[in-house]
């Protein structure tokens, strides 16, 4: 019986003129265009300049930041107060003041002071413009301590920064992991509830609800050709993440295929539980809209849990998609082994037997 219902939904899925074009271009489009749009390395930040020096070490200074390649010279202001009025008509978005004796405080004390001025609107931008404007200014300050002999002073101090598991701080490689996840589970999670609500508009399931087939092994009919199609996107996934943006998983593939292999199993079953509450398309899409964005933004894709109320954290403990999500961005980016993750997988286990447990459940067929 099973094999007949199985045959049933891959010649739906082939007939449908929208769901295997979905399958295929949904996840090119998402991980061609959504990494190359997004991007948070801030360049071309406009920024003020308050030289009250106006000596050779301030001059030089300046040349250091506007060759940086980041910063564009908005304009030289007297003062604080005008730099000020730039930043609030939008010409400008870092104030750098260089104070009075600058050049003479470097060569008698060894130190001197500048103040930076970030405008915080834009946060983000704000704090990584003047994160980027003090390394400039941090490393000019190691040339003039070689330059004076100031080796010995108290600022003389060597900081190696380093970036573990993202090195090159490159935003795409901690995007497309987080794409990945949203793929698989708008695949894994949508086409089964529009399939099974379109059957219902169109009065097929009413056929199916008085045959004598096992409501098991109906759920299970419309679980394997999605668990199917959700690693076929996974894999183009890959393959795109691979030669397109140069990013390997640094930990075992298979471990990347175990863990989808079981989270499709979650998605699909509470797809299958919002398609049984369901009797339109409209419905359906509402009520899954609301479920997936709530998924999403309480996953830890975008917005880490540890920042979060804890309120939040307790909500998103019961998301199945923050785990989903930590294991796939642990084993692309840290390498993680499968044995590092069995919590993961174990508490992923539990909500894909209690999700497709209800899918069983709530269909309600006619006997």
């Amino acid at each position: 019986m099973l094999k007949y219902l199985l045959e049933k939904e891959f010649k739906q899925f082939i007939r449908n003129p929208v769901m295997p074009r979905m399958v295929l271009i949904m996840p090119l489009v998402m991980m061609i265009v959504f990494p190359l749009a997004t991007n948070r390395q801030v360049q071309d930040i406009t920024i003020s300049i308050v030289d009250n020096d106006k000596s050779q070490y301030s001059m030089e200074l300046v040349n250091k930041i506007t060759s940086s390649g980041y910063f564009i010279l908005a304009d030289y202001s007297s003062n604080y107060s005008t730099a000020l009025k730039s930043v609030e008509k939008g010409d400008a978005y870092i104030i750098l003041e260089i104070e009075k004796d600058f050049e003479k405080n470097i060569v008698k004390e060894g130190s001197a002071n500048v103040i930076i001025s970030a405008n915080a609107v834009d946060m983000f931008k704000g704090s990584m413009g003047a994160s980027y404007l003090s390394n400039i200014i941090y490393g000019y300050t190691l040339e003039l301590q070689e330059k004076l002999a100031l080796i010995n002073s108290a600022h003389a101090i060597n900081i190696i920064p380093l970036n573990e598991f993202n090195q090159t701080l490159n935003y795409k490689n901690f995007m497309i992991p987080a794409i990945m996840v949203m793929l698989v589970t708008m695949i894994t999670c949508f086409l089964p509830t529009l399939n099974i609500v379109s059957e219902k508009e169109k009065g097929t399931m009413e056929q199916i609800n008085v045959t004598p087939v096992n409501k098991f092994i109906f759920i299970l009919s419309k679980l394997i050709p999605y668990l199917i199609m959700g690693i076929v996107v996974f894999t183009i996934c890959i393959i795109i993440a691979k030669f397109l943006y140069n990013l390997d998983t640094k930990g075992g593939i298979i471990s990347l295929y175990i863990f989808t292999f079981v989270y499709v199993f979650v998605s699909s079953g509470l797809g299958l539980i919002i398609s049984n509450y369901s009797y339109s398309m409209q419905q359906a899409m509402f009520v899954m809209f609301f479920f997936v964005m709530i998924l999403f933004f309480m996953s830890n894709l975008f917005t880490p849990a540890a920042y979060m109320p804890e309120w939040a954290q307790w909500i998103a403990a019961f998301n199945p998609l923050k785990y989903y999500g930590h294991a796939v961005r642990s084993i692309y980016l840290k390498g993680a082994v499968f044995s590092d993750m069995y919590r993961e997988l174990i508490i992923l286990g539990i909500f894909a037997v209690v999700l497709n447990t209800l899918a069983v459940i709530s269909y309600k067929k006619n006997e």
